[in-house]
């Protein structure tokens, strides 16, 4: 894998042999960072069940300030703090070992005074937990995670589909590629913010 655009661009990524990992592909990172768009500098942003890290980086080399990367699988965990420490990633990035609720409530509690909202919220569940996508959209939807005009991306597979609405957040744009798609949803009440590019 390699980092796409930005200040690490061509930079490579280390991941984990075997299965245990579905690092989202290039090609497809590449169509997701052309839909956010110039709005990823200057943002925050969050990657949840964030694997090797590959989306968190990436958005961290296009210029966000801030990045949360959540991750239950220990090794993967280990994984994302050794991909930032080989790029000397030493500021605004923050690894939670720990399941995506988990991280969700710590995030949502706030982090020593840290702003907890994130503009840009992405997730890429294990197709297998597909209870897993509901679940976590409906918390972002209930909860105060997501700033004013702030965007989730859903990974998902593409013959899966995924809710229209998910507590306040409704779907306004699926995008396929292969054999995945990307899901994006917005706060309902939400009809303008710094994010329009994004549509």
């Amino acid at each position: 894998m390699r980092i796409i655009a930005g200040t690490y661009r061509s930079r490579m990524l280390k991941s984990l042999k075997g299965q245990a990992l579905r690092p989202t592909s290039d090609r497809l990172r590449e169509t997701l960072f052309n839909v956010l768009g110039p709005d990823v500098a200057g943002s925050r942003f969050l990657d949840l069940f964030a694997g090797t890290g590959a989306i968190g980086i990436e958005a961290l080399s296009r210029g966000a300030v801030e990045v949360a990367f959540v991750e239950h699988h220990a090794p993967a965990a280990g994984l994302i703090r050794r991909n930032l420490e080989s790029l000397d990633i030493r500021s605004g990035a923050t690894v939670l070992c720990m399941d995506a609720f988990r991280g969700l409530e710590m995030l949502t509690s706030g982090r020593r005074g840290k702003n907890p909202q994130f503009d840009y919220i992405f997730l890429d569940p294990p197709y297998a937990a597909a209870n897993d996508y509901a679940r976590v959209l409906e918390s972002l939807g209930s909860e105060n995670l997501l700033a004013p005009g702030g965007v989730v991306i859903a990974e998902h597979r593409r013959s899966f589909g995924l809710p229209d609405e998910a507590g306040a957040l409704h779907c306004y744009r699926v995008l396929k590629q292969g054999d995945a798609a990307l899901s994006f949803y917005r706060r309902t009440a939400v009809a303008t913010g710094k994010n329009d590019s994004a549509q």
